[in-house]
């Protein structure tokens, strides 16, 4: 599969129930620390409502939907880094996700005990982010050394990974994440090779007791926290949302009427995930299937052509692309077609965000 979003925190603050609601799994959701030991891994299905748009035009016997791969990682302790509660496994977990899902608990109860004992969502933050970026500076200890000698055998190259090497190590000792700065390719490249956890994309997920505005304050000091870093937070009530997930589809939209919410928080949260990977979508649309495929930002027509299938890269001859946007509003594709608004685009075509496309290629 493609990119993966891990689910971070501490012990008991709901990942594996929101992990469960999520991708429709059934892993051990229990009140005491280390119930996930070994990462679950699901897939969750990306609600698209233009899909359905789609399906509905070109009156499609199929509907596909994007798919989201999730890992539920055990919860992570003060001294991980050092190995505690077998921290040193369950820090190479995270090691392997392409970003964070980061859950933090903002309500209270006695009834799910909390391993420092009380509730405190930015001290609990503080905790995993610490022992991520100590990981780290061990990492980072490591690779300079190795650099170093490269540098005295005359490498120009490790030159400049040893300076880089350096600056990491001077923001990692102050505290800065790094996942939310801009880098060169050429640094770009060292981080990706070093796997660094705290350069990982994050996304916070505020785990709430259900009410309109239940545990509101906990989660303004995580939007507020947040927000510093330029990351994003979505707000859900993991227990919630198991409950909804055990309905039929026909009764969900009533249950949430009922709730005075319009859409479920795990809609909000993958849509979130998503974007947080950096992903765009294209569609392929017909009487056949109506399909929703996500490529990374950035990916031009043949690659994009070879999500669909190996050969459609390989002999590629070019893109025929319309916009979402521009078929809703003439309402048919014909209609795009008589307004000049369907275009043939050739191999170095970026595909972009909600374009419709057929691929023509020959092998």
């Amino acid at each position: 599969m493609g990119l993966c979003c891990g689910m971070i925190g501490l012990p008991n603050v709901g990942k594996t129930t929101v992990f469960n609601a999520l991708t429709g799994s059934g892993a051990l959701a229990a009140n005491y620390p280390f119930a996930t030991v070994d990462p679950n891994t699901g897939v969750a299905l990306v609600p698209d409502p233009r899909l359905v748009t789609l399906t509905d035009l070109f009156k499609s016997k199929k509907t596909t939907y994007s798919t989201l791969e999730v890992r539920d990682i055990a919860g992570l302790v003060e001294g991980a880094s050092k190995g505690e509660g077998l921290g040193n496994q369950f820090l190479g977990h995270i090691r392997e996700v392409d970003a964070l899902l980061h859950v933090v608990r903002c309500f209270q109860g006695t009834d799910v005990v909390h391993v420092s004992g009380g509730v405190n969502p930015l001290r609990d933050i503080g905790v995993i982010e610490t022992e991520l970026m100590l990981s780290d500076l061990e990492t980072l200890d490591r690779r300079k050394q190795k650099t170093e000698k490269k540098v005295r055998a005359g490498d120009k190259k490790a030159a400049f990974e040893l300076e880089f090497i350096g600056r990491l190590i001077g923001l990692l000792d102050k505290g800065e994440w790094l996942g939310n700065l801009c880098y060169t390719p050429e640094e770009q490249v060292i981080l990706d090779e070093c796997q660094l956890l705290a350069a990982k994309p994050v996304l916070f997920v505020a785990n709430v007791s259900e009410g309109k505005h239940a545990d509101e304050t906990m989660v303004q000091a995580v939007r507020d926290f947040a927000g510093k870093r330029g990351a994003g937070v979505v707000t859900i009530c993991g227990q919630l949302e198991a409950e909804l997930s055990l309905l039929p589809e026909a009764e969900r939209a009533d249950f949430l009427k009922e709730l005075e919410l319009t859409e479920s928080g795990l809609v909000r949260l993958t849509r979130e995930a998503y974007m947080l990977l950096n992903l765009v979508t294209f569609f392929t649309a017909g009487e056949i299937e109506s399909r929703a495929w996500p490529i990374a930002r950035g990916t031009r027509a043949p690659q994009a052509a070879g999500k669909i299938h190996s050969d459609m890269e390989r002999g590629f001859i070019r893109a025929e692309v319309y916009h979402y946007d521009d078929l809703l509003a003439c309402g048919s594709e014909a209609k795009v077609k008589e307004k000049g608004l369907f275009r043939l685009e050739g191999k170095d075509y970026v595909v972009k965000e909600a374009d419709i496309v057929y691929f023509r290629f020959n092998v």
